[in-house]
């Protein structure tokens, strides 16, 4: 360490308690990083790798960037899942004697991030935490992740805290929900296994999670006396997951701490329950093979003008409600949008104008906010009252408004006149509570249009502070002065040629002619010879001098304390003013809905308690944004655990069966999420959980088949689904053989009508023709398929959904839509007319010995199919040619035993 440079050794000792992060070493106008850091940051950022003698018989490699693009580069790093310490420089370089004080000022993870030029504006970016259970252990055998597992997940950019204890299932929907920047798990234990494998891990120290260390740091954060003055059970183990997440802020972005102010307990009873596939199936936040936002339902409704609105809008869709009467809060307030297109763009411009409050609070808070971020903030806070007015109703004589309390709820008393509101919207009316104090120290204090930075100065308003003015008034004035100085002393030494100059070795002087130097008064002290001149300094000079070349630092100083004061104002309302952002944030839902229903033709849904789903004229919202204007046809839906419990769905591939199942899913959550629906009506009994079991994949990673996470997935809903839940399966069983195939699909129907306690609504699309025959057995299956119209030997997809069930499937001809060469098309229909031959026979064989396997369902008897066709053939409207025509294709047919209908 000795033949080490100063700078090397500071650095060492800086990376050995940072040993995780890649450290951003500050060093003039570049942040520098060494070693492994330096090539690491070369490969995955694409800059030059240097080296650099960094002490005797030592060189390192080196890679740099300058400080300011760092930005760009740390998004870069985090994107990739790294983690960035910046040390920056503690003292100034030019008037430090030996080395630089440097100091670690924070460290980027993907989950404590809060610049907005990293942050996708409309998500949340959050830090997630998993805690084993406390019965588990740390020491020993077993798995630690058996139980409940402690759940904890934070965004620190707008200070959401939320927590609870979750079963293994609840946390990885969950997971799935936030799709959280980063999983904070203890170090020594691994990852949970049903944790999503493509998830930022961090391992961090195990002591964080004690139970007893969690709580006391718990309550030392929130100032409270328990976690369960937050709903938490002491013993849960979301309490070490809690204490785990305070101690990573602490240590990685302890600033922003402060704006963690209070836990929301999470209890999944509130929700309704969405598994991973069930979001992705109904393309809720992406869409298709490439999961691009795109296409989505989230796509769909987000019109909301606020960044602060479309994070909300988001949470909303993943965590539809089951409470009736929250859900009709929202729908009143969504209808109140509505009836008024002059209300809603007038709400719509002023949202427009409201900047993201929520991180700019998180900003400031941390100390990162720079000076337009106030003023923003300002501009954003003077247009409550301008909403406030826009949501009164001017007709009802204004009530009067109590003092508000410590936390500034409102109650009976005396207090200024405010207008009323109309009840569906006077809640979130109430809560968007005038930050005036807040606005009106920023406008005080912070110049409207301000440098970008601290350092770019402009940034306090002038008449704020008369010191910074004078201050001011030197720097810019330094012309006029010298100006008025040399004609001042011109005019008193009577020397015409006299001049006042400055340079950076003697600072300003007065220069006289060696002509007139004897004319120099005697209080002028001489600085410098030249051959044709003297230069002199004055008293005044030099105080002036002094206050030149030090008012600019001076003004950058009180600048700052200024800007930092008024940070702290901010800071210190800081639980008022993201109050009051979440309040306009539901304005701002409710107004992109009313939006999005008056633009697609949404109606509001009713809902009950009931155990009904009635929707007539549902289309599928996605989708029938893809179409053009009308294109969609739209279907009724009637689904009962009392009666109508399961419905079948038969169809050719193409014709919508897909598209139906999930139209009905999508807009019962919806309906849920306190949206209008794509539908003439639709009435609504609340479901506590929708499942789904649409498509086909393998799982490579665990060496699982098809088939086999078909029936992984579709055991989890047999297991889960209750009596209220609302179940969507699309081709169970096609993974296997025919008759596996067969019979699975038809113990399922079997065990979710039959089981006791069970009986889901359920809607269950097939290939599978011979399950239709459960309608006759089973008293709640309803059969029903997609109308096809048959032209010329070619198929038109009707898209309607009609009672009865479909007893042929049309693949081949699905396959030459599609594209197939002629060649194989052809081929395809010689082998179906063989196989359905073949497919007859056998069965009619099966039935002569009466075999146990083939008559599992009733076959059509053979000639069921030409007596349709003949009865069908309209005699009196054919021509001869006609006649003769149907004649020679009723010959082929009985050759052949294909069936098609006939007629001109």
């Amino acid at each position: 360490m000795d033949q080490l440079t100063p700078i090397r050794r500071q650095y060492l000792d800086v990376k050995r308690r940072y040993p995780h992060a890649i450290v951003f070493f500050r060093l003039g106008d570049f942040y520098e990083t060494f070693d492994d850091d330096a090539e690491l940051c070369s490969r995955e950022l694409d800059i030059t790798l240097t080296s650099k003698p960094m002490g005797k018989g030592l060189r390192v490699p080196l890679a740099g960037i300058p400080y300011h693009a760092v930005d760009g580069y740390i998004a870069k790093l985090i994107a990739k899942g790294y983690k960035v310490a910046l040390c920056e420089q503690m003292s100034d370089p030019a008037t430090t004697k030996g080395i630089v004080d440097r100091k670690v000022v924070r460290v980027v993870t993907p989950g404590t991030v809060i610049e907005g030029n990293l942050l996708d504006e409309r998500a949340n970016n959050y830090l997630a935490c998993l805690a084993p259970a406390r019965r588990a252990g740390r020491a020993g055998g077993g798995d630690p992740w058996q139980g409940d597992a402690g759940f904890a997940y934070v965004d620190i950019s707008t200070g959401e805290f939320v927590a609870g204890a979750l079963t293994q299932e609840q946390a990885a929907a969950e997971l799935a929900r936030i799709r959280p920047a980063e999983v904070l798990v203890p170090d020594g234990a691994d990852p949970p296994p049903w944790l999503d494998a493509s998830m930022h891990v961090t391992r961090v120290e195990p002591l964080w999670f004690d139970s007893d260390l969690a709580t006391v740091t718990v309550q030392e954060h929130f100032r409270v006396a328990s976690p369960e003055a937050f709903g938490i059970d002491r013993a849960s183990p979301a309490v070490p997951a809690c204490g785990a997440v305070l101690m990573y802020l602490r240590e990685n972005q302890s600033a922003s701490v402060a704006l963690v102010s209070s836990i929301r307990a999470h209890r999944a009873a509130e929700y309704v329950g969405l598994d991973a596939h069930t979001m992705r199936n109904l393309e809720l936040f992406t869409s298709g093979r490439d999961l691009r936002r795109d296409g989505s339902l989230l796509a769909t409704l987000d019109l909301t003008n606020t960044s602060m609105g479309a994070r909300l809008l988001r949470r909303r869709l993943g965590q539809p409600l089951v409470d009736i009467a929250a859900i009709e809060r929202r729908l009143d307030a969504v209808a109140y949008c509505h009836e008024s297109a002059l209300r809603r763009a007038r709400l719509s411009g002023m949202l427009r104008e409201m900047p993201d409050v929520e991180r700019l609070v998180g900003r400031i808070v941390a100390g990162s906010a720079q000076p337009r971020e106030l003023v923003a903030l300002r501009r954003g806070l003077e247009l409550i009252p301008r909403l406030r007015d826009a949501l009164s109703d001017q007709q009802t004589p204004p009530l009067r408004l109590a003092e508000r309390g410590p936390e500034g709820e409102v109650g009976a008393g005396p207090g200024e006149s405010v207008p009323s509101f109309d009840p569906r919207i006077a809640e979130i009316a109430a809560r968007q509570r005038p930050c005036d104090d807040v606005a009106a120290a920023i406008a005080q204090a912070i110049d409207g249009d301000p440098g970008a930075t601290l350092d770019a100065g402009n940034v306090v308003r002038p008449g704020f502070s008369e010191e910074l003015d004078h201050l001011r008034l030197i720097t810019r004035d330094v012309r006029r002065f010298v100006a008025e100085l040399e004609a001042g002393e011109r005019e008193r030494t009577g020397i015409k040629s006299l001049k006042v100059g400055y340079n950076r070795v003697f600072g300003y002087y007065i220069e006289i002619s060696k002509a007139n130097a004897a004319l120099a008064p005697e209080h002028y002290e001489r600085r410098q010879s030249l051959v044709n001149a003297e230069r002199y300094a004055t008293p005044q000079l030099r105080e002036y001098e002094s206050q030149i070349l030090t008012a600019k630092d001076r003004a950058a100083e009180i600048e700052t304390a200024i800007f930092r004061q008024v940070c702290a104002q901010v800071a210190a309302a800081a639980a008022h003013v993201l109050a009051t952002a979440a309040a306009v944030a539901e304005l701002d839902v409710a107004c992109g809905l009313a939006e999005a229903a008056a633009r697609y033709n949404y109606v509001r849904p009713s809902l009950d308690g009931g155990d009904a789903i009635e929707v007539r004229d549902g289309r599928h919202p996605m989708v029938e944004r893809s179409l053009a204007a009308g294109a969609f046809v739209p279907n009724d839906t009637r689904l009962s655990s009392g009666d109508a419990q399961i419905g079948i769905v038969t169809g050719p591939n193409m014709a919508g069966k897909s598209t139906y199942l999930r139209q009905v899913a999508v807009i019962v959550l919806m309906a849920q999420c306190g949206s209008f629906v794509p539908a003439s009506a639709a009435a609504i009994g609340v479901v506590d959980r929708v499942f789904t079991r649409v498509g086909a994949g393998d799982d490579l990673t665990s060496g699982q088949s098809t088939f086999m996470v078909e029936m992984i997935e579709t055991s989890a809903i047999l297991h889960n689904a209750t009596a209220r839940s609302l179940v969507i399966l699309d081709e169970i069983g096609r993974g296997t053989s025919t008759y596996d195939g067969m019979a699975i699909a038809r113990a399922v129907v079997e065990y979710l009508h039959n089981r006791p306690g069970l009986q889901a609504k359920t809607l269950f699309a097939t290939h599978y023709h011979e399950l239709v025959d459960l309608a006759a057995h089973l008293p709640r299956v309803r059969n029903f398929n997609v109308a096809v119209a048959e032209e010329h030997g070619r198929i038109v997809f009707l898209r309607r959904i009609v009672p009865g069930g479909a007893d042929r499937s049309y693949g081949v001809h699905v396959a030459e839509l599609a594209g197939l060469p002629k060649a194989v098309v052809q081929r395809a229909r010689e082998v179906l007319l063989e196989l359905e031959t073949d497919g007859r026979e056998h069965a009619g064989a099966a039935r002569a010995t009466e075999s146990p396997q083939l008559s599992l369902f009733a076959a059509t008897p053979p000639d069921d199919g030409l007596r349709r066709d003949l009865a069908g053939i309209d005699v009196d409207a054919m021509t001869p040619l006609d006649a003769m025509r149907v004649l020679y294709e009723l010959r082929d047919r009985a050759r052949s035993g294909a069936g098609q209908a006939y007629g001109p």
